[in-house]
């Protein structure tokens, strides 16, 4: 019978944030494993890999962004979807999160609710925790659709619907850190500070006035196509259905 309740790994060195964590993820259907240190978390992900785990950066053995690294590097780790949760306010442990590859990034104090509903939201954005469905009486292998965005990082180039486009140093940027994380939304400020060199001499004018251009040079290949979402007072995201072909 498959697991019906998906695995949730917790790697927190502070009982109190642990139990709170535990009771909202075990009242809405899901299986938390608390772990108070970096080796019991190892260890526990090496003898089951989670449907997601959510790494405090402070744990007593181990820095958490240490832990995310030791932690793909095992059997299946790289699938796993990882949620980062620290007391820190710096914007550098948010931008190391990100560069690292964390789905997300929860600053203490938190809401318990807010963070059941972001793993909720990683958990379906990346398909894990889910019932397998029954296998097919006969295997069908049929090839998958074209992609609209192509990256090809060692030239610096992303093409869109088989065209090469031409952007900018930073248009680039933008556009290969959103295709890189479709339907992740990205504030102004983690743009900034992602893609500039220097973000404390930009504003959030700056991502938008890219942001613009960019627009206008996808939509000259494919007009009737909206490929960046605008959350409105938060950031922008790449939209996940785009049709195969324009």
């Amino acid at each position: 019978m498959p697991p019906t309740n998906p695995r949730i790994l917790i790697a927190e060195d502070e009982s109190g944030i642990a139990d709170t964590l535990q009771y909202v993820l075990k009242s809405d259907g899901f299986t938390p494993v608390w772990c108070a240190t970096a080796a019991e978390a190892l260890a526990q992900f090496a003898l089951e890999p989670p449907a997601l785990a959510i790494l405090d950066v402070g744990l007593p053995d181990l820095n958490g962004f240490e832990l995310f690294k030791r932690l793909h590097a095992l059997p299946g780790g790289a699938q796993v979807p990882m949620i980062f949760l620290t007391a820190r306010s710096d914007e550098i442990d948010r931008v190391v999160g990100l560069e690292l590859g964390a789905d997300d990034y929860i600053a203490k104090p938190f809401s318990p609710r807010e963070l059941v509903a972001r793993v909720r939201t990683v958990l379906r954005r990346s398909g894990r925790g889910q019932a397998p469905a029954a296998a097919p009486p006969v295997a069908v292998v049929t090839p998958p659709p074209p992609q609209p965005f192509a990256l090809d990082a060692e030239r610096m180039q992303i093409r869109y619907y088989g065209r090469a486009l031409d952007l900018s140093r930073y248009e680039y940027g933008l556009l290969r850190l959103l295709v890189q994380r479709p339907g992740r939304v990205f504030t102004r400020d983690e743009l900034l500070a992602l893609v500039w060199d220097d973000a404390s001499e930009s504003f959030d004018r700056t991502v938008d006035a890219h942001v613009k251009t960019l627009r206008a040079k996808l939509k000259a290949i494919a007009p009737d196509v909206e490929p960046i979402r605008t959350l409105r007072g938060t950031g922008y995201a790449l939209n996940e259905e785009l049709p195969a072909a324009p």
